[in-house]
């Protein structure tokens, strides 16, 4: 038996990014970057990709590291919720200094 939140139902996507914008109330924006190799050149690009999601308790700030997981839609665009603050970023620490 799990005691998290978030039961295991089935495997559920899972990225790290980073916040770029806080949208309303209870949801950030997250940026997730991940590396693919071109399929002619076999040049490594850089892929950047925005995720909308849900935080509940409103702890993710501009330029945080988050983990989010894929979950059911929640609204038009909200498909992922945020699970953790990995890392604080530069900007909310100078922000919180002034």
């Amino acid at each position: 038996m799990v005691d998290t939140a978030f039961a295991q139902r089935g495997h559920r996507k899972e990225k790290h990014g980073i916040v770029v914008s806080k949208s309303g109330n209870k949801t950030v924006v997250v940026q997730v970057e991940r590396l693919r190799r071109h399929p002619v050149y076999g040049k490594v690009v850089r892929v950047l990709r925005k995720f909308h999601a849900h935080d509940e308790e409103n702890a993710a700030k501009v330029g945080d590291r988050v983990r989010i997981l894929e979950c059911r839609p929640l609204s038009r665009m909200k498909r992922w919720r945020v699970v953790a603050v990995l890392k604080n970023g530069q900007a909310a620490e100078a922000a919180g200094e002034s």
